[in-house]
């Protein structure tokens, strides 16, 4: 998880998500549909929903296979979120509008219809628009918020993967850790059982119910949103085996186990770069992520033109995103790299061969915000300071905010909700 920051300002006292309206995203495209093509697109807004409940909805009203559905990222549960996804529709053309239909659900909203020629993939996307408005701080409280915002504008933000990269229990960087290894049995364990990560009180008597053998009892304790649990739990009560159990579960999902243990090695190397205060700084055998075309090139020994580069934000230190392809660094860099894969088990051909096809690449540890705007007022939720910025794909709009408010304020929705968990609600979001 991320620990260290930035800023050395003092944290203010705020919160975040404590409304879905308080936190608004809206998806910047990379391109548009084209109006031809097998890939309906359409522009869906959903409040309160994760991406899986979202993909399902979908599945069910255009009675196609998860593999016909794409989207360029993963939104928040906890927030209005606009985003673009496909669909896959071979032979039905004509209006999109009519093809599309009325999705009948109270929180998903078409606000457009299209057709494209090629399926919406992962990272097809140019950024994000954020609006958040920041609650339980004094509005007068706004010029130090701009402040520190306007410091991250100039220094850049440090690129965590923030924690809902991690699950609502925090551990889908464990669960890919262990399907890597093929640790079937283990995994089944971590997600089904007691010994592992926290759970909710409230999952207790299911989970103790697996850990005794008795699977039917187990299997029938979990909800709507639990639905790798159900899977996996259902599969073992038929008596199929963990491993064919863990196949029930989407691929989709499975691949998300897998990048969140990809995200946690990012993290871990940002964390050492923040700590040596090389964040902005070139090191002998770094690779260097150019921000503008997106690529990433090797370096042997630091310049006066590249230490020029990384001032004016044109380059940036680029810490590994574990795969086959990915580019190599060299030197103490490659050494650091190497020892954070074995930390968790790791060698650096780990995914080579994998159903998942991940290609591996780099990730700069900082990241531009722009377009900054800041407000603040009163609402019929009372005070209230709204920040909005855009940042580039694959970046967390919380990792600003913890930045300015830390850790207790981000995450203080997350408490909330876990306490009335207590009391049989279902989780914050799925894994």
């Amino acid at each position: 998880m991320p620990q260290r920051r930035m800023l050395d300002s003092p944290i203010l006292a705020g919160r975040i998500k404590l409304r879905d309206q308080d936190f608004i995203v809206d998806e910047l495209p990379l391109y548009e549909p084209s109006g031809e093509g097998e890939h309906l697109y359409l522009r869906v807004q959903k409040t309160g929903l994760t991406h899986t409940e979202l993909i399902e909805v979908l599945k069910r009203h255009f009675s196609v296979a998860e593999e016909a559905i794409g989207a360029a990222g993963m939104k928040d549960r906890v927030a209005m979120t606009s985003q673009t996804v496909s669909i896959h529709l071979p032979g039905k053309g004509g209006d999109p509008a009519k093809a599309a239909g009325a999705i009948e659900h109270n929180r998903i909203n078409v606000v457009w219809a299209d057709w494209h020629v090629n399926k919406l993939r992962r990272g097809h996307l140019a950024g994000n628009r954020f609006s958040i408005r920041i609650r339980d701080l004094d509005p007068l409280q706004a010029p130090v918020v701009w402040s520190a915002i306007r410091e991250l504008e100039h220094r850049g933000v440090p690129n965590h993967y923030g924690t809902q990269r991690f699950g609502y229990r925090r551990n889908t960087h464990r669960l890919g850790s262990l399907l890597v290894q093929d640790k079937h049995e283990d995994l089944c364990r971590e997600i089904l059982g007691t010994k592992g990560s926290w759970y909710p009180t409230h999952q207790r008597s299911y989970r103790e119910a697996f850990d005794r053998g008795d699977l039917k009892v187990a299997a029938r304790g979990w909800g709507r949103r639990d639905i790798a649990e159900r899977k996996i739990a259902n599969a073992l009560a038929r008596g199929e085996s963990a491993k064919d159990a863990i196949r029930t579960v989407s691929r989709h999902m499975r691949s998300f186990w897998v990048s969140a243990l990809q995200s946690s090695i990012f993290n871990d190397l940002l964390e050492q770069r923040l700590e040596a205060g090389t964040i902005d700084a070139v090191e002998p055998g770094d690779v260097l992520f150019r921000h503008e075309t997106r690529k990433s090139f090797l370096v042997d020994a630091p310049s006066p033109e590249l230490d020029a580069e990384v001032g004016d934000f044109v380059v940036s230190p680029a810490g590994p995103i574990i795969g086959p392809g990915m580019p190599q660094a060299s030197g103490e860099v490659l050494i650091r790299e190497r020892e954070a894969f074995q930390a968790v088990g790791m060698q650096e051909d780990a995914l080579d061969g994998l159903e998942f096809d991940f290609k591996g690449t780099r990730r700069p540890y900082r990241i531009r915000l722009e377009n900054a705007e800041l407000d603040s007022g009163f609402d019929e939720h009372g005070p209230y300071i709204r920040v909005a910025f855009d940042l580039p794909r694959g970046s967390y709009a919380t990792v600003v905010l913890r930045e300015i408010i830390g850790d207790d304020g981000v995450e203080a929705h997350r408490r909330d909700r876990r306490d009335r968990n207590a009391f049989g609600e279902s989780t914050e979001e799925s894994t």
